[in-house]
C-alpha cells in the first residue's frame, strides 16, 4: 500500500520493462488488444471451458491432440503454419467452441503471460471485457500491473490505448505514480472519442488492414463485447468466479 492507503496501479508498456516491475506484489493484467486477450474473452463468453495458452506452436499441436482440443495461433497476424485457426475473435462462435478447450499460441501476448507467471494473480483485458477487467480491480484492493504486450517488445499504440482506458476509469481507487499510466491515460482521452480512427496510423493496424481483418480491428476496440473476466490458474485460462 501507498502513504495514501491505496495501492499502487502502473503500466508496462513492453515485455521487455517488466523486470523493472515487482511483479510478485501485484494483480498483472495481460493485454494484447490485437487480438490475442480479445479472442479470449470472446471464447469463454462464447461457452469455451478454458483456453490453454502456449508459446510455440508445436506445444500447442501436442497438447492439442492429448485433450482433443482446437488448436489455433497465428504468428505475424497469420494463422500460424501447422494449426487450423487463427486468432480472430469471429473464429470462436458458440456454435463452434462451446463446451471446447481452446489451446492458443499468439506472437506477443502468451509470450508475456508466461513472464508474468510469480504475480499474485494474472488476467487478461481488452476492450471487449474492459468493465470486468476495471470492476474486478478495484474490488480486489491490490497492487495492479497492466502489461502491455506491445509488438515484439515495441511499445505498441493498441494496447497503451487500452491500459490509459483502464487507468481513466480506476485511478480514483489506486495511487498513479507512474509516468507510464499518466501517458497511456493521456493518449487515451486524446483518441477515445474516435478510437478506431486514431488506430488507423498504428503499425499493426496497417499490418492486420493488409490481411483485410478491419472488421476484428473494429470488435478489438469496441467495449464490453465479451464483457468475461478470463483468470489464469494452473496454466489454463477459465472464467473467475
Amino acid at each position: 500500500m501507498t502513504e495514501q492507503g491505496k495501492p499502487s496501479l502502473e503500466v508496462c508498456l513492453s515485455p521487455a520493462l517488466l523486470h523493472l516491475y515487482d511483479v510478485k506484489n501485484c494483480i498483472v493484467v495481460i493485454i494484447d488488444v490485437l487480438r490475442a486477450t480479445s479472442t479470449i474473452c470472446t471464447a469463454l463468453n462464447n461457452g469455451a471451458t478454458k483456453v490453454i495458452p502456449v508459446s510455440s506452436v508445436a506445444e500447442c499441436v501436442s497438447i492439442g491432440k492429448q485433450l482433443g482440443a482446437v488448436t489455433a495461433g497465428e504468428r505475424d497476424g497469420m494463422i500460424a503454419e501447422g494449426l487450423l485457426n487463427g486468432n480472430s475473435p469471429f473464429e470462436y462462435s458458440r456454435e463452434f467452441i462451446q463446451d471446447k478447450t481452446l489451446v492458443l499460441t499468439t506472437t506477443n501476448g502468451t509470450k508475456l503471460l508466461h513472464m508474468a507467471k510469480d504475480a499474485i494473480q494474472i488476467i487478461t483485458g481488452s476492450f471487449p471485457n474492459i468493465s470486468a477487467v476495471c470492476d474486478y480491480l478495484v474490488a480486489q484492493k491490490l497492487p495492479v500491473i497492466l502489461g502491455c504486450a506491445a509488438w515484439k517488445d515495441r511499445v505498441n499504440l493498441e494496447d497503451t490505448l487500452f491500459a490509459g482506458a483502464v487507468v481513466s476509469r480506476i485511478k480514483e481507487h489506486f495511487s498513479v505514480n507512474c509516468d507510464s499510466a499518466i501517458m497511456a491515460e493521456s493518449v487515451y482521452n486524446t483518441s477515445k472519442d474516435d478510437i478506431f480512427g486514431f488506430m488507423t496510423q498504428a503499425s499493426h493496424f496497417k499490418r492486420l488492414a493488409n490481411y483485410g481483418l478491419e472488421k476484428d480491428i473494429r470488435y478489438c476496440l469496441s467495449p464490453d463485447g465479451a464483457n468475461v473476466l478470463p483468470i489464469f490458474r494452473n496454466g489454463e485460462l477459465v472464467i473467475a468466479g
